[in-house]
This record gives C-alpha cells, structure tokens and sequence, in this order.
C-alpha cells in the first residue's frame, strides 16, 4: 500500500488552527498532502503547519464570508503550493437562542461562516480541480444538518443549508472527476462544545461533569466524539479508494443518525 497516497495534492482546510480542523490537517499531512491552513489566526496557524508531518505546509489568513478574502487567500495558496485539489471546508461557528430571541444578526452569522463561507471557498477551489479532472470537497456539516435540535434555528438551518449544496453541487461535477460529501459529526470534543457545556453550567447550576453527560446522551454510544474519528473519515473521502462516493452526508455520531 502506498504510505503516501495524498503525495502531490495540495490540501486545504479551513478554520484549521484547532479542534477539528487542526486534527483534519494532521491527518491529512500524515498522508502524504501538502496543506494551507486557513484561518484567522496567523500564530495559531503556522505553529501548527511547523509541526505538520512532511514539507511546503502553510498559513494563509481570511474570514471565510469575505469573497474577496477568500479570493486573495486561495490565490496566493494555490501561486506557492500549486492548485487546491482537496478543500475541507470545516470553518464554522455554533450559537444558540430561542427562535423568539434569535436576531437577524445572529441568524445572519450563523449563515455567514457556515453556509457562506462553503459556497465562497468552493467556488474559489473548484476551477482548479475541473482543470486537473480530480477534486475532492468534503463539507463538515454536522448532524444538526440532517435531524433538528432546539434552540439553535440558525446553526441548524446553515448546516442543512450546507448539505443541500453538497448534493447539488456532486451532482453537477459528477462526471468531472470530483466528488462533493459532507461528514456530519455528533457532539465533538472541541471548543465548541466546551463552550456549549459552560453556557449549561451557568445558566442551569447544573456541574460540568452533568452538562457533558446530557449532550453524551443524544449518542447511542453515550460518549462524545473525538476530532480523530471526524478527520478518518474525512482522509477516506480524499483517498482514490472513495472515487464512487459523493454526494454523500456521512455521520460520525456514534448512531445518533442513521
């Protein structure tokens, strides 16, 4: 088996200076690819590329909803590591209100870094992998993009908004030697949900340890799931052995969506 099957694709990944981001890149570099970390933390982005398995890994700076940004940021990466052939776009941000209370400007920050920021960065990848006749897209939606959750109107209206995209767009690049998924994680150990558990804890007087268990408990498995379990499904996607699967919505969720 080759130890290397990414060797010679340039990678990259959004919202990639931690969580799961920074474990998608890890993994993906571990394969062989070459990465461009995207982001809005400079620091936080090249000490992680400095600690990337392999060689030529770097940093680019954007906010994801800003088209010309996104534009300027994919331009350069693609003049110093050649043609984006895979793009997670993992960039994303998580918050919650009652539908009431929930403003037009939360609402429109939830559809901003989720759904916009995937339209904006794909169409700024997607030239290049039509040129070459390969690609790979892989969305990190969430299974709040396939099930409803309550108190969370926008997240989870962006992150269906995000699969639907998924699905046109395979669709429409079918024959074209690309393919367009989406992995859909459960509650993830990351900052998100760490944030989310103290939100509990000071709003309820509920312990943390209480807060964790009651997300867990949406898990048939009843655990939380781990960034490496989201980042090996997303290094299957990007691999030749994937060819056939696209437009798929993939949930890493311990069977919390089947």
């Amino acid at each position: 088996m080759n130890a290397n099957p990414l060797a010679g694709r340039h990678a990259l990944v959004t919202g990639a200076a931690r969580g799961i981001g920074a474990e998608i890149a890890r993994t993906l570099a571990a394969e062989g690819a070459t990465l461009t970390l995207l982001g809005r933390d400079l620091d936080a982005l090249q000490r992680l590329a400095a600690t990337l398995a392999g060689q030529g890994h770097g940093a680019a700076v954007a906010d994801v909803a800003d088209e010309a940004a996104v534009r300027t940021a994919f331009a350069q990466a693609a003049k110093e590591r050649g043609p984006v052939a895979i793009l997670v776009n993992n960039a994303g941000a998580a918050e919650s209100a009652p539908f009431l209370k929930t403003s037009a400007a939360l609402w429109q920050r939830m559809l901003s870094v989720n759904l916009t920021g995937t339209f904006l960065c794909t169409q700024a990848a997607l030239p290049g992998m039509l040129d070459a006749g390969w690609g790979r897209i892989v969305n990190i939606a969430s299974t709040a993009g396939q099930k409803g959750y309550a108190y969370v109107a926008a997240y989870t209206a962006a992150k269906h908004g995000v699969i639907g995209l998924t699905r046109a767009l395979a669709l429409e690049v079918a024959r074209k030697g690309v393919t367009v998924n989406a992995v859909c994680p459960g509650y993830t150990d990351t900052d998100i949900l760490r944030t989310s558990v103290a939100n509990v804890v000071g709003k309820t007087g509920r312990s943390e340890a209480d807060a964790l268990a009651e997300f867990s408990s949406v898990n048939p498995q009843k655990r939380i799931v781990q960034p490496a379990e989201v980042a090996d499904a997303v290094r299957w996607l990007c691999g030749e052995g994937a060819g056939a699967v696209t437009g798929q919505s993939i949930s890493v969720s311990g069977g919390e969506v089947m």
